[in-house]
């Protein structure tokens, strides 16, 4: 028999009992459904969480917390350690953020600004990492500078729940920052640098922090060091200061040193390819993606115990396939006799009754994956809606409790065709081993 006369006949049963077929093709749709339900939880659950609620920068960023010598661990980076953290394959920046190690007495157009902090910053570097603005643009003069989204915090504190006037505002205004030095003979003298803000800084993304800081380039930053004598314009201590003794800032002359150093890899999927290199080469590090990492296996064990639980379910709809098939395989006994007779090979007889079920499977597998996609979309768009009304609770934008991606679709229909055809399999050998004669005599 040609494999069109095989489709042909099992079309023409199928038709003959309309509704044992339905509720078979129901059960493994609903199985199918079941399954990919499941399993999408895990998959939305860790797109949300790790791809959404952890930044791009964050993800891709390494920390580089000094290198192991042959004596001893060293905490400072110098321009050495800085250049070969650049040539490492996939890097795309390597950043640093040295703090000015004095309090800078900062004031806009004569106005005192309460900052927590100046940071030297290489913006060049922080352009192909990404540093994100709220308003305005990088720097790209030397005298220009960056400010923090809270750095109009009032003397009070920050209050998560107190609007601050807008640091937009001050785009394009003068910045004077105060510096110090204490001489020799434990006089002080003071001098001021002016700048221009031509940015405002990205909103931290958790409430509760606030960013004051000011961001300097490198030539504002090597103004304020000629100026002290001093690496990160470091402060002497006054002669009679208890912490004085044996305290030397490091000088110009000696090594330039970095602090804060991060290493921006150019794609998340080569952040442990990295750390594993300059870990070799004595670098102390840590991403997040060694925490991911964690997280993600957790995840993964979350998809495969829900795929498990699902699994079951298609399993329990092959009961349903093996009994419609048993039970064809009866109804249809003198039809077997006469191919049988006519000369049908036994392979023939089985591949079309395997081919009953694997249609069964294929039926319900379409069917189910066509549900699951609409429950999906129903949970994504109104499971925030219940949790906001019904729970006081808002729910992150774009954050999906439910992901069904390609191959997880392909994947449950493969697995419920594989189990129509083993529900299949022993009726369709039971049909090779009915005996013409006796199938032939039953309605004579």
């Amino acid at each position: 028999m040609k494999f069109t006369d095989q489709f042909r006949f099992v079309r023409q049963n199928m038709k003959k009992n309309k509704t044992r077929l339905f509720m078979t093709v129901l059960a493994t749709a609903m199985g199918c459904s079941f399954l990919i339900v499941l399993a999408s939880v895990g998959f939305g659950l860790q797109k949300s969480i790790v791809d959404k609620a952890i930044g791009d920068r964050l993800v891709t960023s390494i920390d580089i917390y000094g290198v192991q010598g042959d004596a001893q661990l060293n905490r400072e980076l110098g321009p050495d350690h800085l250049a070969y953290l650049r040539s490492v394959d996939h890097v795309k920046a390597v950043t640093y953020r040295n703090a000015v190690q004095q309090r800078l007495k900062i004031a806009v157009e004569d106005v005192p600004v309460n900052n927590d902090g100046t940071y030297n910053v290489d913006f060049e570097a922080e352009t192909k990492a990404g540093f994100k603005l709220s308003a305005g643009r990088l720097p790209q003069a030397d005298n220009e500078v960056i400010v923090g989204y809270h750095i109009r915090m009032p003397d009070s504190g920050f209050n998560p729940s107190e609007e601050l006037p807008s640091a937009n505002e001050w785009i394009g205004k003068t910045l004077t920052l105060e510096a110090s030095q204490v001489e020799t003979d434990g006089s002080e003298r003071r001098t001021t640098f002016e700048a221009i803000i031509v940015g405002i800084g990205q909103k931290p993304t958790r409430e509760w922090q606030a960013d004051s800081n000011v961001y300097i380039g490198n030539a504002l930053m090597s103004r304020i060091e000629q100026y002290t004598g001093t690496q990160w314009g470091a402060q002497r201590l006054l002669p009679d200061s208890p912490d004085s003794e044996g305290y030397e800032p490091p000088g110009l002359e000696e090594p330039r040193q970095y602090q804060q150093v991060k290493v921006i890899a150019d794609k998340a999927n080569q952040v442990k390819g990295i750390s594993q290199n300059i870990r070799e080469q004595g670098y102390l590090s840590h991403s997040i993606a060694d925490e991911l990492e964690q997280i993600n296996l957790i995840f993964l064990i979350m998809k495969i115990g829900l795929a498990f639980v699902g699994t079951i379910a298609v399993l329990i709809a092959s009961i349903g396939i093996y009994n419609t098939m048993t039970m064809a395989v009866t109804e249809r006994a003198q039809d077997i006799g006469i191919m049988k007779a006519i000369g049908a090979h036994p392979s023939a007889i089985r591949r079309i009754f395997l081919l009953e079920s694997a249609m069964i499977g294929v039926l319900g597998a379409l069917i189910g994956t066509v549900v699951a996609y609409a429950i999906s979309f129903a949970v994504n768009a109104g499971l925030p809606l219940v949790i906001e009304r019904f729970m006081n609770e808002e729910v992150p934008q774009d954050f999906r409790f439910s992901l069904i991606p390609a191959y997880l679709a392909v994947g449950s229909s493969l697995i419920s065709l594989a189990v129509a055809l083993l529900s299949g399999s022993r009726p369709a050998r039971r049909a090779t081993r009915i005996d013409v004669l006796s199938a032939l005599r039953r309605d004579m």
